[in-house]
């Protein structure tokens, strides 16, 4: 069921509202974001053609001498703009070098965090002159995302932001969104919930890589998410049985 209720948007941000997909906003210069989905799907072939040359892209860092600066720049991207996921080559550079599984954990979570910085500063300074591009070319940021993370900004800015890092929605829409809904999620807020959800995941990458070997790749490009996603409640609810019990 639809949300009606809209998102109060924090001063200077009028735009992100509930409400959001249906009209033009002067964040985005007058750009429909629903023009933007048409725009995104206008064309499927080509952007799939274009996603995959640059995952391909992404993968050959991995046979080059500057695989681990990569990764980080990667990860630094990701989190603000950036498609591509770092898992992508954390995973083939762990199972080249399972040793440095959990090395190369830190370099993603290292960059990841950084680049979440940038992200909150595209949200708090830069979005009204920015949106509109990013809405219809970054995939996933979208005015229904924004708004639905929003929503859980005003409930739990903090556990929001550890559990995106397990989560199948892109890690630029929760820094983004920060940043836009700033009156809820301050920087300092961002940056340790980053720092767990973020460094936890790529240590999670890390740990299946190191204990199981180049054999679990397959399985953890396939169902990564979801693992990580039920971790992260299990995560949760022992949090709230702790505080509970005390």
């Amino acid at each position: 069921m639809t949300q009606s209720r809209e998102v109060s948007s924090p001063p200077g941000h009028p735009e992100v509202t509930s409400s959001l997909a249906d009209r033009s906003s002067p964040a985005t210069g007058g750009f429909s974001p629903r023009d933007a989905s048409k725009e995104k799907t206008s064309q499927p072939g080509k952007r799939h053609h274009f996603l995959r040359r640059l995952y391909d892209w992404v993968l050959h860092w991995a046979d080059t001498p500057y695989g681990t600066p990569a990764l980080f720049f990667l990860a630094f991207a990701e989190s603000s703009f950036f498609p591509i996921p770092p898992d992508v080559l954390q995973i083939a550079l762990s199972v080249s070098k399972p040793k440095r599984s959990f090395f190369y954990a830190a370099i993603s979570g290292t960059g990841s965090v950084l680049g979440g910085v940038l992200g909150y500063i595209i949200g708090f300074a830069l979005w009204a002159a920015v949106g509109g591009f990013f809405m219809r070319y970054v995939p996933g940021l979208t005015a229904e995302n924004i708004d639905y993370v929003g929503r859980l900004y005003q409930q739990n800015a903090f556990w929001a932001i550890v559990c995106a890092g397990f989560t199948p929605i892109p890690y630029k829409v929760f820094t983004i969104a920060a940043g836009i809904f700033h009156e809820y999620v301050s920087l300092t807020i961002l940056i340790l919930g980053s720092v767990v959800g973020r460094f936890g995941r790529f240590f999670l990458v890390a740990a299946c890589l190191y204990f199981f070997g180049p054999g679990v790749k397959a399985l953890l490009e396939k169902y990564f998410d979801w693992a990580a996603l039920g971790l992260a409640a299990l995560a949760i609810l022992g949090f709230v049985a702790i505080k509970w019990l005390l």
